[in-house]
């Protein structure tokens, strides 16, 4: 079975309200986009590694819910408090009533965890670099490290990261990559978010620097591809959707299982794009029905495309 590694600096404790026959429903999960993409990645039958840190009251308690997830957990115990939020979607809506980032990684944190995702690295087929929740966990430049030590040692990179994080992982070197139309913009890669010629024209030029597959998420529009298979504009079925959280770290997650798998770029897409669908279906972020999710994707198509429309 292929193994993944994730890297999922610090993820976080999640607790959400809901309502259930009229009374308060208290949720506590575990979080973030690493541990999302993780979860997906078990329900899809690939061996997983989730190499983190946990810190403080919140950091004791994600562990035991680690535990729970059905992965290998590789952890860093550390002082301070770790990620938590607290959401109430009770009135239907999501509403945040704590967001509480946590406190950055030290020297000696970073090095112990530097350290465990190389020895984790040695048993895996292909590495996802993943980011926490805000800015100044850890710096970004770790993610330039570590995508050339990665690839130094032989182990495909994905990334699905923005901003100065994406940027210093393009200069270690990446291999997949996965972003948003959103983050393009907010990059500075594109102009309009919304024009495909645009988006298109973006990844090209992300692959003609070297990344044999460039997946850019367009939401409800579709996410369109290109590498070095070809260009393509993908389209799944169109499914009711109930909560759009964490379907982006689901088609991550797909891409990841069908390339560790020795798939296709075109199997890893029609994965990825299936994972993100069934997964924005349910309530339970970075979950998924396997059997539903591999049978949707027979059903997603892939157009052709140049490099503009």
């Amino acid at each position: 079975m292929a193994r993944v590694l994730v890297f999922a600096p610090a993820p976080t404790l999640t607790i959400t309200v809901e309502e259930h026959e009229g009374a308060p429903d208290v949720h506590l999960h575990v979080g973030g986009q690493g541990v999302w993409q993780a979860r997906m990645l078990a329900a899809l039958g690939a061996d997983v590694t989730v190499v983190c840190t946990v810190a403080g009251e919140t950091g004791a308690v994600a562990r035991q819910l680690l535990d729970r997830e059905g992965f290998e957990v590789v952890a860093i115990d550390r002082d301070g408090n770790g990620p938590a939020y607290v959401h109430d979607r009770r009135s239907g809506d999501r509403r945040e009533v704590v967001e509480a980032h946590g406190e950055p990684l030290t020297r000696h944190d970073l090095d112990a965890l530097y350290s465990a995702t190389l020895r984790a690295a040695m048993d895996a087929e292909l590495v996802i670099l993943s980011g926490p929740d805000g800015d100044e966990m850890l710096e970004a430049d770790v993610y330039r490290r570590l995508a050339s030590d990665m690839r130094e040692l032989g182990r495909t990179v994905l990334v699905d990261l923005a901003g100065e994080r994406l940027a210093a992982a393009l200069e270690g070197g990446v291999d997949v990559l996965k972003v948003s139309h959103e983050e393009l913009v907010d990059d500075g890669r594109v102009d309009d978010g919304d024009d495909e010629g645009q988006l298109v024209a973006a990844a090209q030029q992300l692959a003609d620097d070297g990344i044999a597959l460039v997946a850019v998420t367009r939401a409800d529009a579709g996410s369109v591809v290109v590498g070095e298979e070809g260009a393509w504009r993908v389209v799944a079925p169109q499914l009711e959707p109930v909560d759009t959280r964490g379907a982006g770290d689901s088609y991550t997650a797909g891409l990841a299982a069908a390339l560790a798998a020795g798939g296709s770029h075109a199997d890893a897409v029609r994965l990825g794009a299936a994972a993100g669908a069934v997964n924005a279906t349910r309530r339970g972020l970075g979950t998924g029905d396997a059997e539903a999710i591999r049978a949707i994707a027979e059903r997603v198509e892939l157009e052709p495309i140049g490099k503009e429309r």
